[in-house]
């Protein structure tokens, strides 16, 4: 291809505002990518964050998104929720899809729209690219290379706190932006949302889950949002076991509360010696690039070394989310396949509702997919 693609966003939210569109409106990706189309449902805050990102269209509708909008591609970033039905009209409209973690909620959704796409001859990113970063590839080779000799158990996770209530983008302009949809059914709760991340990471350096084990509850049952109470009824207490056969195990956790590893990046324990983080045996990670990795400002060094993330990209939040979306453009326009696959999102998604289903049920589950 030789003009650039035209994509559509969906919705106009803190991730949007914040990350996608700051991004997609910087010169050096416009002939590769440019902003086409914007929607939210809630009046008004399409067309003023089109109007603030220079976004030639903006919607209220999904609908007239997709019929009016002329995109060649949609990121979809609404509530997990609301991803598989968006995901399967843009592919049915005939639109290359980007999406956010996590892809659907469930494994027969996510399978209905790797077929629907397959028959199409269409094409999805499916967030968060984890397997792009040099850390965790660098990890995979220590592991398999007997660094720490005989792996035995390892650890990931992450944990809400009240991170999405304090965001400040949600009070910052027009009508506040709400998150109760975090802590409700379909797609809330800190597993869909925090420690798909962690599980990314950790299926990407062991390889495919095979069976799961789990307890899972809501813990808090109610948060406060601008003066408002916000029932929850999510599950956002769930701790699993994660069985990657051979007696090799994981603890794995989304928690409303607490963490035991830093950041998304998990623990490996093996019998000389372990991997904490980014360090191995207390001591740091050379992996390729941890020396711009460690100039950067605050948590942003592994966002610097994805592909894309280059010149003012470093200084725009959610780089993660614009690498992936580039990963698309990528292989839309050139041919270039990415790892980010639907298929490892897909095994994800597995875990985590098997998870459910064995803390329903008091068995351990077998999964069903690979990747």
């Amino acid at each position: 291809m030789t003009e650039p693609l035209r994509i559509g966003v969906v919705g106009a939210g803190t991730l949007v505002q914040r990350g996608i569109l700051p991004h997609l409106s910087q010169e050096d990706v416009h002939d590769r990518v440019r902003p086409q189309a914007v929607c939210d449902p809630v009046p008004g805050r399409a067309a003023e964050v089109a109007a603030r990102f220079g976004v030639p269209r903006a919607y209220e509708s999904y609908e007239e998104l997709l019929e009016h909008g002329d995109v060649d591609i949609v990121t979809i970033a609404s509530p997990i929720g609301l991803h598989y039905e968006q995901c399967r009209m843009a592919l049915d409209a005939g639109k290359h899809v980007h999406v956010n973690k996590t892809m659907t909620t469930t494994v027969a959704e996510a399978t209905d729209l790797i077929e629907r796409a397959r028959d199409r001859g269409l094409k999805i990113v499916a967030s968060p690219g984890e397997a792009l970063r040099p850390h965790n590839t660098y990890i995979k080779e220590l592991l398999a290379d007997g660094a720490i000799g005989t792996l035995c158990w390892a650890t990931c996770g992450a944990a809400f706190g009240t991170y999405h209530e304090d965001e400040p983008e949600r009070l910052a302009q027009g009508t506040p932006i709400d998150p109760s949809w975090y802590f409700r059914k379909p797609g809330g709760g800190p597993l869909y949302d925090m420690t798909v991340y962690s599980l990314h990471g950790l299926t990407s350096i062991l390889g495919p889950v095979r069976r799961v084990s789990a307890m899972s509850a809501t813990r808090i049952r109610e948060r406060t949002f601008h003066g408002t109470t916000v029932p929850c009824d999510a599950d956002d207490n769930t701790v699993m076991l994660l069985d990657f056969g051979d007696g090799l195990f994981a603890f794995a956790y989304g928690t409303a509360a607490g963490t035991i590893n830093r950041g998304f990046t998990g623990n490996y324990f093996g019998t000389k010696g372990a991997i904490l983080g980014l360090e191995m045996n207390g001591r740091p990670l050379e992996f390729p690039g941890h020396e711009i990795a460690r100039q950067a400002p605050g948590v942003l060094g592994l966002q610097w070394l994805l592909p894309h993330v280059v010149g003012p990209h470093r200084h725009i939040d959610e780089q993660h989310v614009f690498e992936d979306i580039m990963q698309l453009v990528d292989w839309v326009r050139d041919d270039i396949p990415t790892v980010v696959t639907a298929e490892h999102a897909r095994h994800v998604i597995d875990i985590i509702e098997s998870a459910y289903r064995s803390a329903a049920t008091g068995q351990t589950v077998e999964l069903t997919t690979t990747f």
